[in-house]
């Protein structure tokens, strides 16, 4: 039944990488945002050792794994076996994963050294650095025979790419990952090479979402950070004003000058100008006055509390 270690069993490693399809399941760190599962097939994937494990990432029309995958703070994935013939098999591998883009030297370093035959529309190497691995029966999971690999996406950018090399430039890779890979679905940013292009050759990416719950690409990632900053900033000016209003503060003289600030301010009515083009903001006495409620005189305290010498 089910069992979980913290790297892959060695009874189970050539397993793997006899199987012909597996998924990969990656989510946004927003709580509004999308999970994605990706089927893999082929036989372009490996595992060096009982703590990593890569495959190649071929061009897709999507490309939510590696925008999660690159999300700051993130990187969270998890890769998905079953066993369709024999002993029944789940294997679930959980990690951060690591995306190596086409062109780059960690890309070039991975491919020399794992001996990975590239194919047209090779975009990175997704790499996973592997911290827990679970099995579980897979008694419900269905007696499939494996036919053969589909070959269309291979002969689909064999094709553009020669097109390209025969020198129509709108079929480069480049252009391509602009349009379709350059963002998520929920705007979270791709392919570094896809931003790039896009901004070099002034693609316009294509649209993945529809409705009113479609996103700005760029925009997910920070909309929810700005409603903390506000809250936040709510936070501070709170507790700057009991700081300066609370009894106990009383006699320090940061409190005697927060005092001041707000006397000045409550002597300006709303909206006057302070010098030209500068305003104040429209806080009215009647509201402060309920803020800060009427002082004794600072230079006494209240009976039964020495003088901190502060007061002078």
């Amino acid at each position: 039944m089910g069992a979980f270690f913290e790297e892959i069993p060695e009874n189970v490693m050539d397993w793997i990488v006899k199987q012909k399809v597996f998924w990969v399941s990656t989510a946004p760190l927003s709580r509004h945002g999308h999970v994605n599962v990706s089927p893999k097939g082929g036989d372009c994937f490996g595992v060096p050792d009982r703590r990593t494990f890569w495959y190649m990432d071929m061009t897709g029309s999507g490309n939510e794994t590696i925008s999660h995958l690159l999300e700051p703070g993130n990187g969270r994935i998890t890769i998905l076996f079953n066993a369709f013939e024999g002993p029944p098999r789940i294997l679930r591998l959980w990690g951060k994963g690591r995306v190596l883009e086409y062109g780059s030297p960690e890309f070039d370093e991975i491919v020399e050294r794992e001996n990975i035959t590239t194919l047209p529309g090779t975009r990175s190497v997704i790499v996973i650095d592997i911290h827990q691995v679970g099995t579980s029966c897979g008694y419900q999971v269905p007696f499939f025979n494996f036919v053969e690999h589909r070959r269309v996406l291979e002969k689909y950018f064999e094709t553009k790419v020669a097109k390209f090399e025969r020198g129509n430039e709108k079929e480069s890779m480049d252009r391509y990952w602009a349009l379709k890979n350059a963002w998520s679905m929920d705007g979270l940013p791709g392919m570094r090479r896809g931003l790039k292009a896009g901004k070099e050759f002034s693609v316009e990416p294509a649209k993945k979402m529809v409705g009113k719950l479609a996103p700005k690409n760029g925009n997910s990632a920070t909309a929810e950070l700005n409603v903390a900053y506000v809250v936040i900033a709510l936070l501070i000016a709170l507790v700057a004003i009991l700081a300066a209003t609370h009894p106990a503060f009383e006699y320090f003289p940061a409190q005697r000058r927060m005092q001041d600030l707000l006397s000045q301010v409550t002597s300006i009515p709303s909206g006057s100008a302070s010098a030209p083009g500068i305003y104040r903001l429209p806080l009215t006495t009647s509201v402060l006055s309920v803020l800060i409620p009427p002082r004794t005189r600072l230079s006494e305290p209240p009976r039964g509390l020495p003088s901190t010498g502060l007061d002078a």
